[in-house]
């Protein structure tokens, strides 16, 4: 008899331990965490709209599903990271990560290019340096108010965020990598051609009525925004064009005329925050947005525009000595882009802070493509009545 074979079977033979109840559970728990990383990372998101500054597409309480398949899914830049944390711990406010790991940018194949008009979530381009009690104020635009920077650094506490760890946005692209883009009097134009924003969106107006005995309540059941004017008898509306165009058919309005910024007025806040650029809210441009392997002269005219994009985005050491650019060590006077950018808007155009404000958004920011609302919640009450039921499962367009 084969003792090797009568030893193997005799042991098989053997009843294996069971599992306790707690071992199952920690295996379970394990299993679920990691299969929604995994779903979370390289599949789909949940988002929440935050402010209003894409309304009327989407609504401040709107609950979102994120395609990461569209684009391809991003491979996570800072690896080492608490699960369903995005950069703060929920309770304790500390890290949610470790950024002593950190990988270099890759995404998988996806299923289609971004388009312009499509709705993006990508991290925050300047969400790089944060004031930990200002989080709502952008670190740049403090210093470009008048607060230096030593006062910010001395004053508050000021962290880095790598890239995947910074905060997350959703606008509208309207402006792919190769565009042309302008603004004229609160109107983009991208190569060239006027893009009005048709059955989303909102602007500011300045409302004359006839008379001061004026039922406000009306108007804002049809879905505007009021405030007041220095004026006794108009008031500024916030709503879309269509809105606009049903307002004018009241016998008591005088006049009506958008809120708009002047040409020739400057608002350094603006990018590319040139004081030689005299670029507004609504009206800048035009310049290219960057495409990757596109060739750009590195001149006092262009360097406001791009200098971020190389030095910051795609990580070269750029500096300016006299009146040559030094690139990596090396006199340069061009430079040729390693990647793809966005040009990001909000459809609120009065009330969005978008690239208008702080530039290009770099293909690795991009986190993935809204998809459709899942869940809207407005007002006070009860769970449900809270719901905005019309627009559950509503596709994002």
């Amino acid at each position: 008899m084969n003792w090797k074979f009568w030893q193997k079977k005799k042991d098989s033979d053997k009843p294996k331990k069971k599992k306790t109840k707690t071992r199952e559970w920690v295996d379970a728990i394990v299993f679920a965490v990691v299969a929604a990383t995994i779903i979370r990372v390289f599949f789909i998101e949940a988002y929440t709209i935050p402010s209003g500054s894409m309304e009327r597409s989407l609504l401040v309480g709107d609950f979102l599903f994120v395609s990461k398949v569209n684009y391809g899914a991003r491979i996570p830049m800072t690896p080492i990271a608490f699960p369903f944390a995005h950069h703060t711990m929920p309770l304790t406010g500390t890290k949610a990560y470790w950024d002593g790991v950190q990988w270099k940018y890759r995404r998988l194949p996806g299923l289609q290019d971004i388009k312009r008009n499509d709705v993006v979530v990508f991290n925050f381009p300047e969400g790089d340096t944060v004031v930990l009690e200002r989080q709502d104020d952008n670190y740049y635009q403090m210093q470009l108010r008048g607060e230096s920077r030593e006062s910010i650094w001395s004053g508050y506490n000021v962290v880095s965020r790598p890239v995947d760890k910074r905060e997350n946005f959703i606008k509208r692209c309207i402006a792919i990598a190769g565009d042309t883009i302008s603004m004229r009097n609160g109107l983009a134009v991208v190569n060239g051609k006027p893009e009005p924003l048709v059955g989303t969106g909102g602007f500011g107006y300045n409302v004359e009525f006839n008379t001061s005995e004026v039922n406000l309540k009306l108007f804002e059941d049809m879905g505007f925004k009021i405030g007041p004017t220095a004026l006794p008898t108009t008031y500024r509306f916030e709503g879309t064009p269509d809105l606009i165009k049903e307002l004018k058919k009241s016998p008591y309005i005088k006049s009506v005329t958008e809120d708009l910024t002047p040409a020739d007025e400057q608002d350094i806040l603006i990018f590319p925050h040139d004081k030689n650029r005299r670029w507004n809210l609504d009206n800048y441009g035009p310049f290219v947005v960057p495409k990757k392997d596109w060739t750009v002269t590195l001149d006092s005219l262009t360097m406001p525009l791009y200098e971020r994009a190389i030095r910051i985005y795609e990580g070269n050491k750029l500096e300016k000595v006299g009146n040559d650019w030094i690139l990596n060590g090396k006199k340069a006077t061009t430079y040729t882009f390693k990647m793809n950018y966005y040009w990001m808007m909000g459809d609120n155009r009065h009330s969005s802070a978008d690239s208008r404000y702080w530039g290009f958004v770099p293909e690795d920011h991009i986190v993935g493509k809204a998809l459709f609302i899942w869940l809207s919640i407005d007002g006070e009450g009860s769970f449900f009545s809270k719901i905005r039921w019309s627009r559950i499962f509503k596709g994002i367009h």
